[in-house]
């Protein structure tokens, strides 16, 4: 291979997963991450569910450990900002004045908690909820008997919601949607998770709006448009990303709601690459581009991405899949339900356990399963075929889902 030095910014599980594929496909030159945070590349699902409730620490967020990628000769510039591409040099400028040299540039910056434009959310007390630094300012205030209010009624905001009702929090939830989950899932599914979390005893509002946060020096409390108030000790913001973008874009890449990547995760310049959520794709399951976030998303082009870097292309076309838990309940989610024209439910929609599938045209294009993993898997599969499938046979329980599996030609 003649590419010896590969750079790769950011610290994340993209940054990290490229650089340790990298490895395995062979490659023996420089690999270099450099993340803006302190840490070691970590994973950051468990940060609104196990590390907000304390059961989790920081080493076992761990994406690898330190000594192992030290083992494997992966260097980590913690702490650092890449401030510039130069593309003509092949050079990235970072913050504390080093250039680095690439052959390969890999861009996996992820992205940034998208802020919340309403007066007196610049408080002290009033918390995003994307990194470690952001939870360990959360965890003090998540005292039994404290008052918290969560905006947002999407993954986030229910994960949050559900661990500070466990630690004896009392929790109000705004989501200014006509209900949770909208951009996710469709009203049967989005009605389940508000009346589990309404019987937790959250109290979760739907369609409204904020119109600022009272009090000095910090919020006390939440003003609403219609000019109801209430009273909170502190606020975390769950309302999505923002792709950071703006390296890619000022050093000239192509970007529209994410970098402008191919199928095989390569920019318009061809010795740099992006993955993850920063990344928009041509998706071929989904017949357009995407940007995803997701863990799955970023591990998954990651690999991609370093496979190309060393001269191994291969086509990247998830089937996007996600999961959420909250309480004890765990939601996975594959495909995309966008479009479907028939549901069809496994299960009872009242009870804590159920599967609901999305066909179009006859072919199952996505599902959504909760307390179910083994249908999980298989509608995993299912969805991977486009199957088409019988819409009575799905909903029989007594049919085992695994004799809906089309026969290989």
């Amino acid at each position: 291979m003649t590419t010896s030095n590969i750079v790769i910014l950011g610290g994340g599980q993209a940054g990290c997963e490229t650089a340790v594929e990298l490895r395995k496909q062979g490659f023996d030159g420089r690999v270099v991450i450099v993340g803006e945070e302190p840490q070691y590349p970590y994973k950051r699902p468990p940060l609104s569910k196990a590390y907000l409730a304390g059961t989790a620490d920081a080493a076992a967020l761990a994406v690898m450990r330190p000594e192992n990628l030290e083992k494997v000769s992966i260097e980590v510039l913690r702490g650092v900002r890449a401030e510039r591409i130069d593309r003509d040099a092949r050079t990235v400028v970072l913050s504390d004045g080093q250039s680095l040299a690439y052959d390969k540039l890999i861009l996996a910056t992820g992205g940034r908690a998208r802020p919340l434009p309403t007066p007196g959310a610049d408080r002290a007390n009033v918390f995003p909820l994307r990194t470690i630094a952001d939870v360990d300012r959360i965890r003090p205030h998540c005292r039994e008997g404290q008052r918290v209010c969560i905006v947002g009624g999407g993954f986030i905001g229910l994960e949050v919601a559900a661990v500070c009702r466990k630690l004896g929090l009392h929790v109000t939830v705004l989501e200014g949607l006509p209900r949770v989950l909208a951009r996710v899932t469709v009203p049967e599914v989005s009605a389940f998770f508000e009346r589990i979390h309404r019987e937790a005893g959250v109290d979760l509002r739907t369609g409204v709006q904020i119109d600022r946060f009272d009090g000095a020096p910090q919020v006390s409390e939440v003003v609403l448009a219609n000019g109801e108030r209430i009273a909170t000790d502190f606020v975390v913001v769950g309302i999505g990303l923002l792709p950071n973008t703006e390296l890619a874009e000022a050093a000239g890449l192509a970007v529209d709601n994410g970098i402008v990547v191919d199928a095989w995760a390569r920019t318009n310049d061809p010795d740099i690459l992006a993955a993850g959520d920063c990344s928009n794709f041509p998706s071929a399951f989904l017949g357009r581009r995407v940007r995803l976030e997701s863990v799955q998303n970023a591990m998954e082009q990651a690999r991609v991405a370093a496979r190309t870097a060393v001269g191994k292309p291969e086509v990247y076309d998830p089937v996007p899949w996600f999961w959420s838990d909250q309480y004890d309940l765990k939601l996975q989610m594959v495909g995309l339900s966008a479009g479907f024209d028939r549901m069809v439910v496994r299960g009872e929609l009242d009870g804590r356990s159920f599967a609901v599938f999305y066909l179009k045209e006859g072919r199952l294009i996505a599902a959504d399963t909760v307390g179910r993993p083994q249908d999980f898997m298989f509608a995993r599969k299912l969805v991977a075929a486009a199957a088409v499938i019988d819409a009575d046979a799905l909903a029989d329980e007594s049919v085992a889902l695994k004799t809906l599996m089309p026969v290989p030609a």
